[in-house]
């Protein structure tokens, strides 16, 4: 019975990880994580100020890729300290409760960045397949409407996943394999058993995710179906040409993202390293990303940045 007892304790703390063998070296490595910080807050924060004072920009497709600036910019907010504080302070403790909160906010703003994309590959479906109805479907109470519903949706459904975690005792194995927690990782540590925790973060994620990368896909079948019956083969690319920086967007979220679940549910003998590279992909890289994609591949936002710039 004491032999049982002492292999459980309520631990006061995880231990976050950096990239193991690599300790000698952490403050090299930070740099280019200071640099990703920096162009994501920066770039974030100059679209979502771009649009707000260009009323040229108060258009459905400007609104959705400011929602994600926001997102992006909490993402960016609620990931980065941790993974600082080991490469430059080798602060690895995080306590339990701060633990629980950083993934109840990695995993809804993981949500609701999932629904804004379904939300602008909807926008990108009515403007090529029904452009005449596009801006009395789109109007701006529709589209706050639209945006509060999926936010309240990302953070209702994630509400349970501390509280579930709160309730379990924790083994000496307290050490996380990543520079931050997420409910899939930190809930293996448990000395309980975790069925309902397990089926709830898989339900929540088919739900959310899965769904939202469904109607994505069957939203671009349609678009690819509306573009390839266009007679004109100037017009069929200039339509598609518009779904470009949506379509990277898409890549750049779901391909790490399903990823990282498929390793952490399913990859119990694939390599440490290779968890650790695609969660910092899969939260670093969209906030990276997403603002130079979007700056590149729109005239209007290109120009109005240039000149911002110029100025």
């Amino acid at each position: 019975m004491s032999a049982v007892n002492d292999t459980k304790f309520n631990s006061p703390v995880f231990l976050l990880t950096g990239l193991p063998g690599q300790e000698d070296v952490h403050l090299w490595i930070a740099i280019p994580f200071c640099l990703v910080y920096v162009i994501s807050i920066v770039g974030n924060s100059l679209i979502l100020f771009i649009i707000k004072t260009d009323p040229t920009l108060h258009e459905p497709m400007y609104i959705f890729l400011s929602m994600l600036a926001i997102t992006d910019l909490g993402m960016s907010i609620t990931t980065i300290p941790t993974i600082l504080g080991i490469y430059l302070f080798n602060s690895r403790e995080i306590s339990l409760d701060a633990c629980f909160a950083q993934l109840f906010f990695i995993h809804s703003l993981s949500f609701i960045e999932s629904s804004i994309l379904l939300l602008m590959a909807f926008d990108r479906f009515v403007a090529i397949c029904n452009p005449l109805r596009h801006a009395s479907i789109l109007t701006l109470p529709r589209i706050a409407k639209m945006g509060m519903v999926f936010v309240l949706r990302g953070f209702v459904l994630t509400f349970p996943l501390p509280f579930l975690l709160k309730r379990f005792q924790y083994c000496r194995a307290n050490v996380l394999s990543h520079s931050y927690c997420l409910n899939q990782e930190v809930m293996k540590l448990a000395c309980s058993d975790i069925t309902v925790n397990s089926i709830y973060g898989l339900f929540i994620t088919l739900l959310m995710v899965g769904l939202d990368s469904l109607l994505i896909f069957v939203s671009y079948v349609m678009i690819l179906k509306t573009v390839l019956s266009i007679a004109s083969h100037t017009e069929c690319l200039r339509a598609l040409n518009t779904c470009v920086s949506h379509f990277c967007a898409v890549v750049l979220f779901y391909t790490p993202e399903i990823g990282l679940s498929v390793l952490h549910r399913f990859g119990k003998g694939s390599p440490p390293l290779l968890q650790i590279l695609l969660g910092y992909i899969y939260l670093l890289v969209p906030p990276l990303m997403n603002p130079i994609v979007y700056s590149v591949k729109s005239k209007h936002l290109r120009a109005r940045i240039i000149r911002v710039f110029v100025k």
